[in-house]
């Protein structure tokens, strides 16, 4: 298995493309087969630097490739292209 870990540092005043972009991976649940489960949402905590943060489960690096590439995956995805500030991801087997 695969657990896919993304952090993003939305900046202020992006709240609503930020709760949008959120709402959107949520709604990929059940319609990408090879997505295993998928836990999203926002930092409580301001002192850490990233404030949203994405685990996902895959069954292999292939599945997670194809998640990535998938049109529905994507399009959510372009929503935090336009806002995020900084990005960091880690992929590792458990």
């Amino acid at each position: 298995m695969i657990k896919h870990v993304v952090m993003w540092r939305f900046p202020e005043g992006t709240e609503k493309q930020r709760d949008e972009f959120i709402a959107g991976l949520r709604g990929l649940v059940g319609k990408i087969e090879c997505l295993r489960s998928l836990e999203v949402g926002v930092n409580v905590n301001p002192a850490n630097k990233f404030n949203a943060c994405l685990i996902c489960e895959f069954d292999s690096m292939e599945d997670l490739k194809s998640y990535a590439n998938d049109e529905r995956h994507l399009a959510v995805a372009r929503i935090c292209r336009g806002i995020a500030e900084e990005r960091v991801a880690v992929d590792f087997e458990f």
